[in-house]
This record gives structure tokens, C-alpha cells and sequence, in this order.
């Protein structure tokens, strides 16, 4: 070690170390460093880990490893995240997060990363960002690599603080197709004006060819993202505050705040893209290109119901129009416990994969109920939540209905916390050139989350 990094280091941990020397209760709450005395000027870092333990039902056909497998077992790094980030003046703040996404023991053994498990980790985020007025958050000005988003509360969430086990993914609505997991190159302005909440986002979108997938270079009859061409996204996120405004410190946004606020918004964004998908009716030799037109209007209420006691509730429910192009359709598993199929009705259909995103419409609505302070002592307490997401897809006959019920055991918040979730999706056959809903199939995940 030389003699830099052990100043450097000694630089960021002496302030906690001389807090506890002159008082041994003092313990820190977060990982910060103030850079100035009232410490407004800061620096901030923290840690996510979410580790499932998951029994599946598989999807029919369902393949792991070239064996078939009705049902599997497995346990995985749903997300591991590492932010930096800070204050470093009166208006300039900046944004970093790294981590992993989803690495089960098939990592490595898929198309996405290409047979070496250990390429998994990457930049999520890098932002710079200019805040207008110092004590004002009317206007900031940022761009990067960003999940600033339109659409959706959902399409920016901060998983840490989720209410249900895992994101509506369908509201991430181009993830790892001309994102890098639901973040863009952007260019964006966001603030709030009184109650007024907005974003406004210009995005420059990777090609599909750079998402590690293999795609067709040839467009079939159903849109599929185009492969040539090249042209910017624009985006939009409003939101009115009738009772509280939400935080605005990073373009995150909160998915319960038990009980700490009261919230109750109302909601609505869009996604727009020309010429995002293309399609051919006669196998390429002439190709009808289509504008990704998604929009969504929604209702959020999260806020205490008896503060003695700590109780709270929290419930959503929005209704999403999604325009990809005629019959766009896209099966996702997340964090898929398998890696192939026979016979299987689309490409990525297996395992627990289900038709999570397509052109047509799809109401989302969540609710929980936090039940009271310590309702289990020192072990903290319980929230259960339910949740539906049902989409009408062009692509389909019969309604892709996923439900979810789960409990969560908050031993101290969203710091530390067990989730356990349990699911029906339906499953999909072809009958007569037609994707027909047959039968359905379940799973269950039990999540440890430790977050600071």
C-alpha cells in the first residue's frame, strides 16, 4: 500500500473514527463525508445486495444445461450495487452506481455475456448534474449515462426501497434492448415547481446489435427493434403532489416510505421514438419502419394511518399504453433459471419467462398495509402486498395476467429486510398460428435485501 492511499483512506474514515473516540455511542448512519461544516456540501456512499432463493415451476419444454427440467432450484445475486455520489458545491452534484444484475449459476452460460461468468459488473450509472438556484430545486440540468426516464414512477425506481419484492420490469420499457438495463446516454432537465414535479429527457439509444442478444438481421411480419437507422428518444415524466413532495436528491424515485411521508401524486409520462421497430411481410425485400409511442397515467399513495403506532399503507395503479409497432412482443425471465427450450412458443420463452412487454395496453396496481411499529420486538415488523399486472398484448389470445402476494419482514426498514413473494404467470401455446393462453405456472422466491 503506498503512502497516498493510506492518506486518502485515512482522509474519509477519520472524521467516523474521531466521532467515536469522543463519544462511543456515536455510531454513523450513513457512509458521508461532509465537506463543509453544515454539510450541504457532501459526499455519500451506500450498498444494495439482494439474494433470492428461488423454487420454479417451469415453463413447458423448459431445457437447463440440455436436460429438461420440470422444475428447478436456485440461488442468485438479484442485484449488487455500489453509489457514489455528492454534493460538491451549491450546484453541482454528481452520480456514480456500479454493480451486477441477476448472476444465478448460469451466468456465463447465456448469450448475454459470451461463456465467462465473471464479466457481470458494470457502470450503471455516471452523471454530472447543475442545480439552478441553491436553495432551490425549481430546474437542474444534468447528462450521462442515467436512468432518468419518462413513462413511469416504475421506470426509475429505487429498488431498495420497493414496496413488493422486485420492479414492474414491463415499465423499463426498452431494458436491455436499447438501454444498458433501463439506463441511456441523456441529456435532461428535472425539477419541481411548488407541487409540480417534471423531467424532460432527450436520449440517445444504443443499437439492438450491441445488446449481447442475437437478432435477426432480417425484420419478420411482427415489429422488432430496427437495425438501421439511428434516431433520439425523447421523454417525459409529470407528477402533482397533493399533500407532500417527494425527495429530489437523485433521479430515483421511492417505492414506499413506510409511513414516514404522506404522498399521494398524480401521475403521467411518455416514451416516443420514430422509426424505432421495423417489420416485413415478405422477408425483407421491402421494410415498414414504426414510431415506439408508449405512455402511461397513474395514481401513487403511500402515507401513515396511525402514527403512534406506526401502521402505513402504500398502493398504486396506472394504466400503460404501449405502441411498439404491430405485434411487438418480447418474453422475459428474470433472472431466467433456465437457458433453453423444446418446442417453446417464442425465443426466450423458457424457464420463467412470460410476455412482459408488447405493443397494446397493461394496467399495473399494487397495494400493502405496514402493520404496526415492532410488531415483532426487537425483529422489527411485517408489511404483506399484493399485486397485478394484466396486459392486453396485440400478439396474443387471452389476457397475460401475472399476480403476485408476498410478505415483508422489516427488521430495520428497507436497511435489512426478508421478502417473500409468490407468483402465477400464464403460459402460452401455439394453436393454429396463435399465441393461446393454456394453463399457468407459479413460482416462489424468498429475498434477503441488506441496504445502507
Amino acid at each position: 500500500m503506498t503512502k497516498n492511499t493510506i492518506i486518502l483512506l485515512w482522509v474519509i474514515v477519520s472524521p467516523y473514527c474521531l466521532q467515536a473516540q469522543s463519544d462511543p455511542k456515536a455510531r454513523p448512519e450513513e457512509m458521508r463525508l461532509s465537506l463543509n461544516e453544515d454539510g450541504s456540501h457532501y459526499l455519500k456512499w451506500t450498498f444494495l445486495n439482494q439474494v433470492w432463493l428461488r423454487y420454479n415451476e417451469s415453463n413447458p419444454g423448459t431445457t437447463v444445461l440440455g436436460e429438461p427440467a420440470n422444475n428447478t432450484f436456485d440461488i442468485g445475486l438479484r442485484r449488487t450495487r455500489i453509489q457514489f455520489y455528492g454534493q460538491l458545491t451549491d450546484h453541482i452534484f454528481f452520480y456514480t452506481q456500479f454493480g451486477q444484475n441477476n448472476f444465478n449459476f448460469l451466468a456465463g452460460q447465456n448469450s448475454n455475456n459470451n461463456g465467462n461468468r465473471k464479466f457481470q459488473a458494470f457502470f450503471h450509472d455516471a452523471l454530472g448534474e447543475f442545480k439552478a438556484w441553491k436553495d432551490s430545486d425549481k430546474l437542474k440540468i444534468g447528462a450521462g449515462l442515467t436512468i432518468t426516464n419518462g413513462l413511469s414512477r416504475f421506470s426509475q425506481p429505487s429498488v431498495g426501497t420497493i414496496m413488493t419484492m422486485d420492479v414492474p420490469v414491463f415499465a423499463q420499457a426498452t431494458v436491455d434492448q436499447t438501454d444498458e438495463f433501463s439506463r441511456k446516454l441523456s441529456a435532461y432537465v428535472r425539477g419541481q415547481l411548488g407541487k409540480f414535479d417534471y423531467r424532460l429527457v432527450i436520449s440517445d439509444p444504443f443499437p439492438i446489435t450491441s445488446s449481447g442478444i442475437p437478432v435477426d438481421p432480417t425484420p419478420g411480419p411482427n415489429a422488432s427493434f430496427a437495425q438501421r437507422g439511428h434516431y433520439k428518444q425523447y421523454q417525459g415524466f409529470f407528477l402533482y403532489n397533493l399533500f407532500e413532495s417527494e425527495p429530489h436528491a437523485t433521479p430515483y424515485m421511492t417505492g414506499t416510505f413506510l409511513g414516514k411521508r404522506k404522498i399521494f401524486n398524480l401521475e403521467a409520462g411518455f416514451i416516443t421514438q420514430n422509426n424505432a421497430t421495423w417489420s416485413s411481410v415478405d422477408g425483407g425485400t421491402s421494410v415498414d419502419y414504426h414510431d415506439m409511442k408508449l405512455w402511461s397515467v397513474a395514481l401513487f399513495y403511500d402515507a401513515p394511518i396511525n402514527a403512534g403506532k406506526g401502521t402505513a399503507i402504500s398502493a398504486y395503479a396506472g394504466y400503460f399504453d404501449l405502441n411498439y409497432g404491430p405485434n411487438y412482443l418480447r418474453y422475459n425471465g428474470i433472472m431466467n433459471p433456465a437457458n433453453g427450450i423444446t418446442n417453446g412458443p417464442a425465443p426466450g420463452s423458457q424457464g420463467n419467462a412470460f410476455p412482459m412487454f408488447g405493443t397494446g395496453q397493461v394496467v399495473y396496481a399494487q397495494a400493502g398495509y405496514l402493520l404496526k411499529e415492532k410488531l415483532l420486538g426487537d425483529l422489527g415488523t411485517l408489511m404483506p402486498y399484493i399485486s397485478i399486472t394484466a396486459g392486453n398484448f396485440d400478439q396474443l389470445s387471452g389476457q397475460m395476467d401475472v399476480y403476485n402476494a408476498g410478505i415483508n419482514w422489516l427488521l430495520k426498514g428497507h436497511s435489512s429486510k426478508f421478502s417473500l413473494d409468490f407468483q402465477s404467470r400464464p403460459i402460452f401455446s401455439i394453436q393454429n398460428d396463435i399465441l393461446t393462453r393454456t394453463t399457468r405456472r407459479a413460482q416462489v422466491v424468498l429475498q434477503f435485501q441488506v441496504s445502507l
